[in-house]
């Protein structure tokens, strides 16, 4: 008996869930690079600030070296981001910096996202 409840809800529709029209073009315009957490804090601070050192970076966004890392290379892999590689005395310094390709991008995921929260409050 508990098994043909079991299959009963299964088989239920719970109906298609309609978003609103606008929903679905903002929503697939947004950039899958930026949209990730930890590269929209790294891309995020970065147009808060000139330039951040990997340490400042670590710190601000409580990510693990190489966590963020590899999202940093995700980012200069898309031209969002420059890293400054230098040596102060023996010890390795890496420096990034935000591109005008990074900040258009920041610009263009904020708009979207605008336009997404809007459209659902209009819904």
């Amino acid at each position: 008996m508990a098994n043909r409840r079991a299959t009963a809800r299964k088989s239920t529709p719970t109906g298609p869930r309609v978003a609103p029209p606008e929903a679905p073009a903002v929503a697939s315009s947004i950039d899958n690079v930026i949209h990730e957490r930890t590269r929209l804090g790294i891309v995020s601070a970065l147009a808060a600030s000139e330039r951040l050192s990997f340490t400042q970076l670590r710190e601000m966004l409580g990510a693990t070296d190489g966590n963020l890392s590899a999202h940093a290379r995700k980012l200069e892999d898309a031209g969002y981001i420059t890293a400054l590689k230098r040596f102060e005395g023996r010890l390795p310094r890496t420096e990034y910096e935000l591109t005008p390709a990074g900040r258009e991008a920041l610009r263009r995921y904020v708009a979207h996202m605008e336009a997404l929260i809007q459209a659902m409050r209009r819904h």
